[in-house]
């Protein structure tokens, strides 16, 4: 038969989907059934990645969109499998990540009213007053499947708030008894539910940040993640080289600005100080970023005028948010930073403020640089994390993709990998940690031709399932590297205790109750779940021989490569 389930995997298919991530349950028979069916038939469906564990398979579904740009599905049980995709969700909301999460419900018929109807003791359990309720906080749009007649429709409909700006992730339920429900065949409508076109500024915001660019003696763009979108990295250099405006990030989600380039200003996340750029900046403007700064440690002086353009202005799940932006546009940032470009090409410029404006941030780029280096020195016993992390810039080749989620060396993976190609590295977005190994399989997934690099810490190591994942990237031919910065326990809840109570009784506790000692084998961990090869790393004359290992296993040998490398206790 030709069911409900069977033409939801063919919108599926007519969105483009080409992988579902699944967890299946006992609200599924109709689904296997249609999958089977259509195998057996012949007819196109996604591949079907099984998830041992549902937070895993939906970080795979979001690192598959962050590589591709093309969003996925993912398949889970009733409430219990949509609880269980836990910080996933929080994840995709935050980082803006489309996708389309289908989960079943307990049947509505209890005396064999309808195909489908229970005949599992669980499904009384596993009925809920509001499944929906769950996630909806979290998601783009959700909504119940409850007849098959309609049901690509709310397919289509969820795929357009998915794509659409602020994109996000999309939630879709059905009992047994609908999606068993026999229907007939319609035709592929998918092209009449476009996602809505980018956002662009107005023509008289246009002129007004056009003219305070001009005018500005030290004007600075900030970012955090505009290189999401890899085709918006170009316009801003364009726009930065045209009249000389420095680039800071500010907890860089991508590759939004190369780092080699002279106006680039480094990035900054919870450092206890006031940054001196944007202190002395007198024009910012920001361009697609979460949190320009952090407003009680480091901001723009009082005098300093502020723009801002986002594809979420408001910021639409934060409670609290404000920079006291004089503009406020919702806008794509490559449109909009075409906009500018083009009105800057028929202005005059002012050459010599131009050029006083690259000197000058030349020169803050260079002692920058310079820093950096003396970071990277080789350590005389212990390895530090901004030495490794050069080594493995030493290594880098053109096929690397990076997946970050080192937590506290967050900034030093951005610092010393100093990447310059668009859309080479990703974080989640969000603050839920155990993303990366997920992640680093959809990435994978969706650039078979790529080396992947995830680097976590040890916390967010033992977060991300690593039995699930390392079974899973063995399945699905999906093998990567992943470098483990090992301080044996979680260092950013002491680092945040510590920022609020400096000389309290924690400053001077032994124990915080933060520690991982003895440390676990994250080498075993990973072999035995996927037959991954490993290796521990205390010395640091070792780390060039163990990257260059690590990546031959990972492309000739196509099994994981897992590094541990041991830093500092926390």
């Amino acid at each position: 038969m030709y069911t409900t389930s069977s033409a939801f995997l063919d919108a599926l298919i007519e969105h483009g989907v080409s992988h579902v991530f699944a967890n299946l349950g006992s609200d599924h028979p109709a689904l296997v059934e249609a999958i089977a069916e259509a195998r057996a038939a012949g007819r196109p469906i996604p591949r079907i990645v099984t998830c041992p564990n549902e937070m895993v398979g939906m970080s795979a579904a979001h690192g598959f969109w962050l590589a591709s740009g093309v969003a996925q599905a993912v398949v889970v049980h009733v409430e219990c499998g949509t609880q269980a995709l836990a910080g996933a969700v929080h994840n995709a909301a935050k980082g803006r990540a489309p996708m389309l999460i289908f989960a079943g419900a307990s049947p509505f018929t209890q005396h064999g009213e309808l195909k489908g109807s229970r005949n599992e003791f669980i499904q009384w359990i596993q009925d809920v007053h509001d499944q929906r309720g769950l996630v909806r906080g979290y998601m783009r749009y959700d909504n119940e499947i409850r007849t098959g007649r309609n049901v690509k429709e709310l397919v289509h409909r969820a795929f357009q708030f998915a794509g659409s700006d602020p994109k996000g992730p999309v939630y879709l339920i059905g009992a047994r008894e609908v999606m068993e429900e026999e229907v007939a065949p319609t035709p592929d409508e998918a092209a009449a539910w476009r996602c809505i076109g980018p956002g662009a500024l107005p023509p008289e915001t246009v002129a007004l940040i056009g003219e305070a660019l001009l005018t500005a003696r030290r004007p600075l763009v900030v970012t955090s993640f505009l290189g999401r979108n890899p085709a918006a990295v170009a316009p801003l250099v364009t726009l930065c080289e045209r009249l000389g405006i420095g680039v800071l990030e500010s907890v860089p989600n991508a590759m939004n600005f190369p780092h080699s380039h002279p106006l680039y200003l480094g990035n900054q996340w919870n450092q206890p100080q006031q940054n001196a750029d944007l202190a002395a900046a007198d024009m910012v403007l920001v361009i697609d970023s979460d949190v320009p700064w952090i407003p009680t440690v480091s901001a723009p002086g009082d005098a300093a005028r502020i723009f801002h353009i986002d594809v979420d202005p408001l910021k639409e799940q934060m409670p609290l948010w404000r920079i006291g932006a004089e503009a406020v546009c919702r806008a794509d940032a490559a449109t909009a930073l075409a906009q500018l470009d083009d009105w800057l090409a028929a202005q005059p410029l002012p050459a010599a403020r131009i050029e006083e404006r690259r000197a000058h941030y030349a020169d803050r780029h260079a002692a920058r640089e310079a820093v950096l280096r003396t970071r990277e020195a080789v350590p005389a016993g212990t390895i530090t994390p901004e030495y490794f992390v050069s080594r493995l810039r030493a290594a880098q080749s053109d096929d690397m993709l990076f997946v970050n989620e080192a937590i506290s060396n967050y900034g030093v993976v951005f610092d010393h990998l100093r990447l310059d190609t668009p859309g080479a590295i990703a974080t989640s977005g969000g603050g839920s940690l155990g993303w990366n190994g997920g992640a680093a399989i959809g990435v994978r997934l969706a650039r078979p031709d790529a080396t992947v690099v995830a680097l976590t810490g040890d916390g967010s190591f033992l977060f991300t399932v690593p039995s699930s994942v390392h079974w899973m990237a063995r399945r699905y031919d999906a093998p990567f590297v992943q470098i483990v910065f090992n301080n044996r326990g979680w260092k950013s809840p002491k680092l945040s205790t510590l920022a609020v109570h400096p000389d309290g009784y924690a400053a001077h506790a032994d124990d915080l109750d933060t520690s991982f000692d003895p440390a676990p084998d994250y080498v075993g961990i990973a072999a035995a779940s996927g037959g991954a090869w490993g290796r521990q790393l205390r010395d640091p004359a070792e780390i060039d021989d163990a990257i260059a290992e690590a990546l031959r296993v990972v492309r000739e040998e196509r099994r994981c490569a897992v590094l541990d490398v041991w830093l500092d206790h926390h």
